[in-house]
């Protein structure tokens, strides 16, 4: 059974665009290999922060929309957890 979920993901402010790139496409191929359907990524570009986090001033938001069952968002969040590119995530279920 899928849900609609959204996650939006923050990112270091000193990463090459490259590497910004890769590192979305590496998390919309796991969300695929966990049989989540992406619906649509969103790059917001570099915003400020509201405060500091983890010695950064600034993050480059992502926001991704997708249908995915439970295991899926577990192992997404288990990979946020390990990156050293991600540093802070939020992921919501939506409501129908």
């Amino acid at each position: 059974m899928s849900t609609k979920y959204e996650t939006m993901y923050i990112l270091r402010p000193d990463l090459t665009d490259e590497i910004i790139d890769q590192t979305i496409t590496r998390y919309q191929t796991l969300l695929a290999e966990q049989g989540a359907v992406p619906v649509e990524t969103q790059h917001r570009g570099k915003r400020r922060l509201a405060y500091e986090l983890k010695k950064f001033k600034e993050g480059i938001y992502v926001q991704m929309n997708y249908d995915a069952p439970t295991t899926a968002v577990a192992e997404l969040e288990k990979a946020f957890r390990l990156s050293e590119e991600v540093i802070r995530f939020l992921t919501v279920r939506e409501e129908d």
